[in-house]
């Protein structure tokens, strides 16, 4: 707690208590409690915060929600800050009660219980929501999304009751539910609308790859399917697509993407498109609200992976604190994953167009496919299968537009044999 000493004359020194200024944060998950944390670092004692979450958790990395889902992790193990972290940073926690109205004339928040809480600075985290496909029978029992540890418990449960699911998405969120899924003893067929799965992280030919070995697990797949109803009275039974075939189905989990969650902030008045727009310090158009995560546009930009969130929570968390020297800059992202057992790496441009080149490695006996897309002397993108070693590197040789012209003949071997040979 700051002090500070009122002088009157004739008076000895006084010592005053200096009120805290007042910090709101609305969203409870990782984007939101990591600004929380970078603040904490530079200005321990600046505020007084209060934290509203619609979970009735602490924080917990969503990430990490498949291994759950997977039998492989308990939701203790995925807990990044505790009920005790809280207190002990003097945090005032309303965990599982949703802020329903933000006033930013009274600079006030209004939670669905009732409880009001002012605000000298307030910091909108609230991430985004599944989409869910508007066909007809997507609000039966048995159709959920898969976002939150309340979907995983009842996942859990059908896979105890049920035995045919369907997965609506092919990206890297809907293989792991499948994967899940499986590991808990269902039957799973993954429900794609392209020819290609994860095809925002994958080329055609690593998505060829993943397919084959998926299926030898035992997953099956509808690929180029557009998903028109789902069939049920009681409770989901089948899916159908738009040829007229049927698949049968007890669950559906829908993991065809994600939207900004940004209805409260639009509510409010605040500037949004697709989402709420930030400048380069992750203030809105209202200098007293900053947002951040997966709710925030900047500079035309929205934002699903950790790596850039990661970033903006430590420029939010520096000009929250007054030390405001950082900026927000969009880098080159990378994507590394590992999808039930299989080693995949993606970064940059790995489409490239008419002025780009391709050089390409495919050994399938080790079961490894290499794709690195250069451009002017430079690499541009890169997708690694089975074999992900180098990953780091290239990413570093994309960041870095590094000159790699030299290397050109031995650049697909990796680091080890383009150094020892430099």
């Amino acid at each position: 707690m700051k002090t500070e000493y009122a002088v009157a004359a004739g008076a000895a020194d006084v010592p005053m208590v200096q009120a805290r200024q007042r910090l709101v944060v609305i969203g409870n998950g990782m984007a939101g409690m990591r600004t929380v944390e970078e603040l904490l670092k530079i200005a321990p004692e600046l505020y007084d915060i209060t934290v509203f979450g619609a979970e009735p958790y602490g924080n917990y990395n969503r990430i990490l929600l498949s291994p759950v889902l997977a039998g492989e992790k308990s939701v203790d193990d995925i807990i990044l800050n505790t009920r005790e972290w809280y207190r002990a940073n003097d945090i005032t926690l309303h965990a599982g009660d949703a802020v329903v109205g933000i006033d930013r004339v009274r600079r006030i928040v209004r939670s669905a219980s009732g409880i009001e809480a002012r605000y000298d600075r307030l910091l909108i985290a609230t991430g985004s929501k599944p989409f869910i496909i508007p066909v007809p029978g997507c609000d039966l029992p048995g159709v959920i999304a898969f976002r939150d540890i309340q979907d995983v418990e009842k996942m859990l449960a059908a896979s105890r009751d049920h035995r045919h699911a369907v997965v609506i998405g092919g990206g890297l969120l809907g293989l792991e539910a499948a994967n899940g899924l499986q590991r808990q003893g269902m039957s799973v067929t993954v429900v794609h609308s392209s020819e290609s799965l994860m095809d925002r992280q994958l080329d055609a030919s690593a998505s060829t790859l993943l397919k084959r070995s998926l299926e030898a697990k035992g997953l099956r797949f509808a690929m180029a399917a557009r998903t028109t109803e789902i069939v049920g009275d009681e409770r989901v039974t089948a899916v159908r697509f738009a040829d007229g075939r049927e698949i049968e189905a007890d669950l559906v989990v829908m993991t065809a993407g994600v939207r900004p969650n940004i209805a409260l902030a639009k509510e409010a008045g605040l500037h949004c498109e697709r989402a709420i727009v930030v400048d380069d310090t992750l203030q809105t158009y209202d200098p007293r609200v900053y947002a951040v995560g997966e709710c925030v546009q900047h500079r035309s930009a929205t934002f699903g992976l950790v790596a850039p969130i990661w970033d903006q929570a430590r420029v939010a968390g520096a000009h929250l604190a007054g030390a405001g020297h950082r900026r927000y800059v969009q880098r080159a992202t990378a994507t590394k994953l590992k999808v039930t057992g299989v080693d995949l790496y993606s970064a940059g441009d790995f489409i490239g167009d008419d002025s780009s080149e391709d050089l390409v490695l495919r050994d399938p006996r080790r079961g490894v496919y290499k794709r690195l897309v250069l451009q002017a002397g430079c690499v541009i993108g890169a997708v690694l299968y089975g074999d992900v070693k180098d990953g780091a590197w290239y990413f570093e040789l994309i960041q870095n537009r590094t000159d790699v012209s030299h290397l050109r003949g031995r650049l697909l071997f990796g680091k080890t044999l383009c150094e020892a040979q430099a």
